[in-house]
């Protein structure tokens, strides 16, 4: 059976298409801008962490990927830190934020290895 049949599969991740670049790509670039540009860092992390974050939480619910469950609310997480530290309520070491955002990422990807790219699920088998 091909791909395009089985629920939670390739065919319908995300990052695997041409919106990848406007979902990941662009936001982070985006982080890296903010990361250098102190006024404009709050706007400029705090959409691209959302898109991040939404891309990711669609593409857990599409096709099941595994660090997509840790990297979405990871995202939006981030995307209310950065709001709460532009209140002052929370303070922003942006280089340490970054360091764990990524970090965490790369971790979710690490549990890839020993568990599979895709959640498996009753309907695929």
């Amino acid at each position: 059976m091909s791909d395009c049949c089985i629920p939670n599969s390739a065919s319908d991740d995300l990052s695997a298409k041409k919106v990848a670049c406007v979902l990941w790509c662009i936001p982070a670039a985006l982080l890296l801008a903010g990361w250098h540009w102190t006024e404009g860092r709050v706007w400029l992390w705090m959409p691209a962490l959302l898109v991040m974050g939404g891309g990711c939480l669609v593409n857990a619910t599409r096709c099941g990927r595994l660090h997509c469950y840790f990297t979405g609310p990871l995202y939006i997480l981030a995307a209310l830190y950065v709001a709460l530290s532009m209140f002052g309520i929370v303070p922003l070491n942006p280089g340490l934020f970054l360091l764990v955002v990524l970090g965490a990422s790369c971790m979710a990807f690490v549990l890839e290895i020993p568990f599979g790219r895709y959640r498996r699920t009753e309907s695929s088998g």
